[in-house]
């Protein structure tokens, strides 16, 4: 028992080194702009048909599984209202995370435990290149602005999922549900929304960095890199989703 806390310590040290040391190379020089955009191009236009195929579902769904319960009280003119908030807030955000951890995360552990393991970070010490702000912040900046934007496009394509599951049954114009929609998102589902996608996407990329930079040398490492970067990714989106519901019920 002594030795697992031990070792839980020592995890949560390493951790906190591997934070700070990110922090103090993000703000000196030199700054890797090219393979930040690079990683933007990676994290972003890369997950486009995923992301879209999923936030389009996600949206008929929710909107279709919506219906029976505002029939009960002949409220189905309020389905626009709901799915604007329900998707806006809480939604959008998550489904993007989950999805950037199973495609993003899986890729950034596998590529920096496969370079970890064929010794290129070390080769990139001796050549004189800086591994971790090249490897390690490009891809955590990436991922942190990346997220948000993605969030944006899925609520989209989430209410145009949503809006071909209404006009299946009634008859909305496309101008009366964007109207609806835009009269029942406040600022503070706005600021929410962003909250959540700041926060996962650093988590994405700080965690599957970190796992892949110190992952275990051999190609199983390079496996058990990419399966520990999906699955902690994941299991913290979740913990700060919990977190951020608290803080933002007893905010507003």
């Amino acid at each position: 028992m002594a030795k697992k806390i031990e070792s839980l310590l020592l995890e949560f040290a390493s951790l906190h080194r591997f934070l700070m040391r990110f922090f103090r190379e993000l703000v000196s020089p030199p700054y890797e702009f090219k393979e930040i955009i690079r990683q933007c191009y990676e994290v972003g236009w890369k997950s486009f048909p995923l992301i879209s195929l999923t936030g389009f579902i996600v949206g008929f769904v929710f909107t279709k599984q919506s219906r029976p319960s505002l029939e009960e009280f002949g409220a189905t003119s309020w389905l626009p209202a709901l799915i604007s908030i329900a998707i806006v807030r809480a939604l959008a955000p998550l489904v993007t995370a989950l999805i950037a951890s199973g495609k993003v995360g899986s890729q950034i552990g596998a590529e920096l435990s496969s370079m970890n393991v064929t010794e290129q970070i070390d080769a990139m010490e001796v050549s004189g290149t800086n591994p971790f702000k090249f490897l390690i912040v490009s891809r955590i900046i990436a991922t942190t602005i990346m997220i948000p934007i993605l969030c944006f496009y899925v609520a989209g394509i989430g209410l145009a999922g949503g809006y071909l599951s209404i006009i299946s049954k009634d008859q909305l114009s496309i101008l009366s549900f964007i109207s609806q929609v835009f009269e029942a998102i406040a600022p503070k589902d706005i600021f929410a929304m962003v909250f959540r996608a700041i926060a996962f996407g650093f988590t994405i990329g700080f965690v599957s960095t970190y796992v892949g930079y110190y992952s275990t040398k051999g190609t199983e490492g390079v496996g058990k890199a990419a399966n520990a970067a999906v699955v902690a990714s994941m299991f913290i989106v979740f913990i700060e989703e919990l977190l951020i519901v608290q803080i933002l019920a007893l905010i507003g």
